[in-house]
């Protein structure tokens, strides 16, 4: 093969390559917009609800965005479903050590009630 062939080829990779790499980092970042944006109105919603102050309110939507990713991690894996639901259960583990760190018991109790009821409506 000649050289200016294998540079065509070369370059016509690297185009291909980088094409995949863009588009993958503006999926990325399109879809961690969106996960900031549900979660700040999750957040606020939560604020509400569960009568928090803005450094608890901050927290919870940081927590949200950490674990919704987390979670839809393992939902978009190729795990089997015993393997997911295991994963996620232990995920659900550590979401919760982490808010109650930073809400009070009441507030925790009341989270777990009223996410409980909004889950099952869905």
């Amino acid at each position: 093969m000649k050289v200016q062939h294998r540079i065509a080829l070369i370059s016509v990779a690297a185009a291909a390559v980088a094409g995949f790499v863009y588009s993958q980092i503006y999926i990325h970042e399109k879809n961690r917009r969106e996960i900031k944006d549900v979660a700040s109105e999750l957040a606020l919603t939560w604020k509400d609800q569960l009568q928090l102050n803005s450094t608890q309110t901050q927290l919870l939507e940081d927590s949200i965005i950490e674990y919704t990713i987390k979670k839809n991690e393992i939902i978009n894996s190729s795990l089997g479903t015993t393997q997911q639901i295991n994963k996620l259960k232990s995920i659900q583990k550590n979401e919760y050590k982490s808010l109650r760190k930073f809400l009070g018991e009441d507030q925790f109790e009341n989270y777990v009630h009223l996410n409980k009821q909004l889950t099952r409506k869905s």
